[in-house]
């Protein structure tokens, strides 16, 4: 991997600046992609924006920006999006600093700004070594989501056709499926999700099969069901969505998707879990259904003083093998298992020494 710090004026940077809603961003002469087709829209606000060219107008120094080598020779931006998109902004007049637009500035104030050598490193290698380096270098500014990374890594027509579905505001993703993700359409994160979901979680794997396929379409498509398959097989109200929020729905989909599901029975037992004082994690609800897994539900757990009450009402005599011991060699057990009904009260709660317990449970 090579990686070499450059200076590059801001002469250098603005020429041939262009934004375009369907080509992205992009500055030096065409070379350089500032922001590639709907990834992470422009968030400075106009604070930010000005610190940035009262930075430039004084000569202060700003802080490093990273770019990376793309196999054609051009570049593209790493961290420094932002700070980018707010110079190229001023010098081509869209907004005024100091009540001054940068037309209105004398000819030596334009040529110090224009002048002004700004930091890059410039990293070139293999995929993994290029991301090993994004992932480990101290970015400045608004951190980078390590999906943001992964698509710089792994540019080309595939991650670029993705984006168009999964990384703006308005997006189609966000438009069907912004019930069911966490996180922001730009900022990565449904992309992310989405390749998660199709992949088992491999998603470097996954990128960088797929990385010069001339589009997404496969994803999308995969994204798409999954989303029909939910609204078909549950009808989810307003407020079941907000259970629903964060599932991994791609595990449940590739797993139950050919099952029938009882729809009816489904909400009924919804109803009765969300009213359980046992489950204390409500958003584990669709996967405990699907899977019997009760793992899901964070199942409340006996408290310290229940144990201490139950310990010693036993004094201290496991009531399997009959033997005694320290409360520290003990686990607290329902009696009628939850699954059977029983509650996490101190009426349904014993003590069993650890091998009792295991061998339970092992049943």
């Amino acid at each position: 991997m090579k990686i070499e710090l450059n200076k590059i004026t801001v002469r250098e940077l603005t020429q041939g600046y262009e934004d375009n809603a369907e080509n992205g961003v992009t500055a030096l002469n065409g070379k350089l992609d500032v922001r590639p087709p709907f990834q992470r829209e422009f968030v400075y606000k106009e604070n930010h924006r000005n610190a940035v060219i009262d930075t430039l107008t004084k000569g202060f120094p700003l802080n490093v920006m990273y770019w990376a080598t793309r196999e054609d020779g051009t570049f593209e931006i790493i961290d420094g999006q932002q700070r980018t998109i707010s110079i190229c902004q001023y010098v081509n007049g869209d907004f005024a600093f100091d009540m001054r637009y940068f037309h209105n500035l004398k000819d030596d104030e334009k040529e110090q700004i224009l002048n002004y050598e700004l930091q890059v490193y410039i990293c070139s290698g293999t995929d993994s070594e290029k991301l090993r380096w994004f992932e480990t270098i101290n970015i400045a500014g608004e951190e980078l989501t390590k999906q943001e990374l992964r698509n710089a890594v792994y540019a080309g027509s595939w991650v670029s056709d993705a984006k168009r579905y999964f990384s703006r505001n308005g997006a189609p993703a966000v438009k069907i499926g912004s019930d069911y993700l966490n996180g922001s359409a730009i900022r990565q994160e449904y992309l992310e999700t989405a390749i998660s979901w199709i992949s088992d979680g491999n998603i470097e794997i996954y990128m960088g099969n797929h990385q010069n396929d001339p589009n997404a379409a496969p994803l999308w498509q995969f994204f798409n069901s999954l989303i029909t398959w939910i609204e078909t097989t549950f009808k989810p109200t307003k407020e079941r969505k907000k259970i629903m929020k964060g599932v991994d729905w791609g595990f449940l989909y590739k797993n139950f998707k050919d099952k029938l599901i009882n729809q009816k029975e489904v909400e009924e037992e919804v109803k009765r879990l969300i009213l359980d004082d046992d489950v204390t994690n409500n958003k584990g609800i669709y996967p405990y259904i699907l899977t019997r897994k009760e793992k899901y539900l964070s199942l409340r757990a006996f408290s310290d003083s229940q144990k201490l009450a139950v310990y010693e009402l036993q004094k201290g005599i496991c009531p399997h093998c009959k033997k005694h011991f320290d409360i520290e060699q003990m686990e607290a057990d329902h009696i009628t298992p939850w699954s059977k009904g029983g509650h996490t009260v101190k009426e349904n709660c014993q003590m069993l020494c650890r091998d009792c317990n295991r061998k339970k449970s092992a049943k």
